[in-house]
């Protein structure tokens, strides 16, 4: 079967931007043919810095006939119904239509719509002009003459050249000349910019991308990513040394380079006095470069791994001399600021309200820097006031959950002022990713406690699902005070996440949440926390913001939310989480440990036997219910007729008690054992008792026997919820 082969060839496209741009181009092209009839055995996409290339092959040469039957109105309709009808079906007069019998209907019009097959060509000359003119490009321009003209052309970079042949993998193939802006589809490409910037033709996909090899092109990105970490392992060692790893630079580097050569290069190892978090983010971010690292050790080498889209004649000593002057020069730079943030601050004297406020010793630098902070009333959101107001919540609020989580007071108290000190420094001014890190180091060097350095970094974990979770008390306690205020505020000025949308990433808040919580195992009731919360903000001036008890109880949904997600992705099942969480639930702890019980005890054989029961019972309650059937306030024991009722009275009666007394002891193990033993009573019940007795009194009582089975287990989860 013939085989497509499509390329799209531009000046430079942004590395972040080519993985998605070929998978869109793939997208939007196979739905285009399929929609238009068209079949294919598989497609592939392929991108460089300079070139987006599809490859879709088993592709029909031509789509199928159709022919299709459309019902039209009676033969004695009104003639504006018929007229309607034959527009719709495209057909000038009734004669072309057929009259069909219904023995119940009559006679009506029917249309027979036939529609020949298209050939392949066809159909991509008509789609690909508009797929390239509305690609979904995050970023876009214009270019060139046809620039100022309305609907000109729009691509990330000058478009250059497009390639589209079609044919069978064995015999010619033919080119698809379609035509947008001036440029023409045809046969030919071109290699890399330098070293083979002649134009090569090409017939299908393996040619193509074989001449583009010859022509120092690597068409595959995976194999780009694959030749540069592996040469990058290789000359690291061969130095005796080990490459610090990065997936998301590599994947970066691979799209800067279409032929890649890696090269090592050096800096002063004077500058390794620099923290190493820092150096490898002044070159990372400034030259794209890998740090590498003694064998064995977690300290950085004076050695850079740097990757060059050019196989130079002098191998290379030019491109690494002239990115170790941009690297030394990026590090020298580093180690400014990083000596300027240990240093005092000049303005000192204009600081002294602000250290007193928050009781900072103006003598160390970090705390300069927190002053410096907050008398600058640096904003953290237009509604929610200053940075220093904020810090000023995060130490109340700390104070309050220092008393759950059992941190020792005053080291909270301190970790919280100086949590956010380090926005004032130039390395995280440079470097905002170092947030936290850099507060760590600077907190150590002027003495700080090791718990209040480690709680400086950590308050802002976990950063995603996969992040950890602080360990210190201290660090625990701030990084909850942090969230648990982000989420109070936002919610008082009602800027919630709609849809896909959360600028503020507050489920990320949330769910660190969470995950702090259950993974530290911390109860912590999250009304009292939060009404905690805004008589905090309160006090500390903040009168403007007000959130309703209807926002706290959507704020607890949206916890609930989360924790949903969590224990999901931690294998729980979603009905068994409905049946544990209520809509009050506010200890999320003691949810998940419902949860995990009511998970080993439903898969046990009693479990899915007293399931079953009670979902009889409750059924046939909620029917009778339902109907308005009376049902007796009480069980009376003195219309206990059967063996098999009076049996099940007394299993009630003492397994609610037990799995009462359990639940209040936070044993949610032990409940469930007491409800296992219901397990016989429940079955012997259903297969002696008649519960719709003709004694009205007697069907009553038997009815309210089952309402006391539904309570007994409601006592752990609501087993309506329960599938199965």
């Amino acid at each position: 079967m013939p085989n497509l082969l499509l390329e799209l060839r531009s000046e430079e496209i942004p590395a972040r931007m080519q993985r998605k741009a070929a998978g869109d181009l793939k997208k939007l092209v196979t739905d285009a043919l399929v929609e238009a009839g068209l079949s294919y055995e598989g497609a592939r996409e392929y991108w460089t810095p300079r070139r987006l290339a599809l490859d879709i092959h088993g592709l029909t040469a031509r789509s199928a006939d159709v022919r299709e039957e459309r019902k039209g109105p009676r033969t004695d309709a009104n003639e504006k119904a018929i007229e309607g009808f034959l527009r719709g079906a495209g057909l000038s007069s009734v004669s072309e239509a057929q009259v069909v019998s219904d023995p119940k209907k009559g006679d009506f019009y029917v249309a027979v719509i036939s529609k020949p097959g298209r050939a392949t060509e066809e159909i991509v000359t008509d789609v690909m002009p508009g797929i390239i003119r509305d690609f979904p490009w995050p970023k876009s321009m214009r270019w060139g003459k046809a620039s100022s003209k309305p609907g000109a052309l729009r691509w990330v970079r000058p478009l250059q050249s497009i390639v589209c042949t079609f044919g069978p993998e064995h015999e010619e193939t033919t080119v698809i000349p379609f035509e947008i802006d001036g440029i023409t589809a045809s046969n030919i490409t071109y290699g890399h910019r330098f070293h083979a910037p002649e134009a090569i033709t090409v017939r299908r996909f393996d040619d193509y991308a074989a001449n583009l090899e010859r022509a120092k092109v690597i068409l595959d990105a995976e194999r780009r990513k694959d030749i540069i970490l592996h040469d990058a392992r290789d000359i690291a060692f061969a130095n005796g040394l080990e490459l610090v790893e990065d997936e998301g630079l590599l994947e970066e580097v691979s799209g800067l380079v279409e032929w890649p050569q890696v090269l090592m290069g050096s800096f002063e190892e004077d500058y390794l006095s620099i923290p190493s978090e820092i150096i490898r983010l002044t070159i990372k971010t400034n030259q794209k470069c890998f740090v590498t690292r003694k064998q064995g050790e977690e300290t950085l080498s004076n050695k850079f791994i740097l990757v060059s889209n050019i196989q130079a004649s002098d191998g290379g000593k030019e491109i690494v001399h002239g990115n170790g002057k941009v690297v030394r020069a990026r590090l020298s730079d580093a180690l400014h600021f990083w000596k300027r943030d240990q240093g005092n601050l000049p303005d000192l004297e204009t600081l002294t309200a602000s250290a007193a406020k928050f009781g900072l010793d103006i003598k160390k630098p970090l705390d300069q820097r927190m002053a410096k902070l907050d008398a600058l009333d640096v904003t953290f959101h237009a509604k929610l006031g200053t940075q220093g107001a904020r810090v000023a919540r995060i130490q109340a609020l700390a104070k309050e959950l220092a008393k759950i989580t059992g941190a020792d007071a005053a080291l909270v108290d301190r970790a919280a002022v100086l949590a956010k000190a380090d926005l004032r420094t130039e390395a995280v001014g440079e470097f905002p990713e170092l947030q936290g890190l850099m507060g760590r180091k600077y907190a150590a060097l002027q003495g700080e406690d090791a718990s209040v350095a480690a709680a400086i970094e950590d308050h802002y974990k976990p950063q995603g699902p996969s992040d950890r979770v602080p360990e210190d008390r201290v660090a625990i306690t701030i990084a909850l005070a942090d969230k648990l205020d982000t989420l109070i505020g936002f919610w008082a000025i009602d800027e919630k996440p709609t849809g896909s949308k959360d600028p503020f990433a507050l489920r990320r808040a949330a769910l660190g949440v969470v995950r702090i919580l259950l993974e530290r195992r911390i109860r912590l009731p999250i009304i009292t926390t939060l009404i905690a919360g805004i008589i905090d903000a309160k006090l500390l001036g903040m009168e403007k913001i007000e959130i309703t008890r209807e926002a706290i109880s959507d704020l607890l949904s949206f916890f609930h939310d989360r924790l949903k997600v969590y224990l999901r992705d931690q294998g729980a099942r979603h009905d068994l989480i409905d049946a544990v969480l209520t809509s009050d639930a506010d200890d999320l702890l003691m949810v998940a440990r419902r949860v995990e019980a009511l998970t080993a005890f439903i898969t046990s054989e009693d479990g899915k036997n007293l399931l079953a029961g009670t979902k009889r019972a409750t059924q046939l309650l909620a029917a009778e219910e339902k109907k308005g059937t009376v049902i007796a306030d009480g069980v009376s024991e003195a219309l206990l007729k059967l063996d098999a009722e009076k049996e099940l009275f007394a299993a009630i009666s003492s397994a609610s008690k037990d799995a009462s007394d359990a639940v209040a002891g936070e044993d949610f193990r032990s409940a469930m054992e007491a409800l296992s033993k219901l397990r016989g009573p429940v079955d012997r019940f259903f297969e002696d008792v008649l519960v719709n007795d003709e004694d009205a009194a007697i069907r009553g009582n038997r009815l309210a026997l089952l309402r006391l089975i539904r309570e007994a287990t409601g006592t752990v989860a609501d087993f309506s919820k329960i599938s199965g």
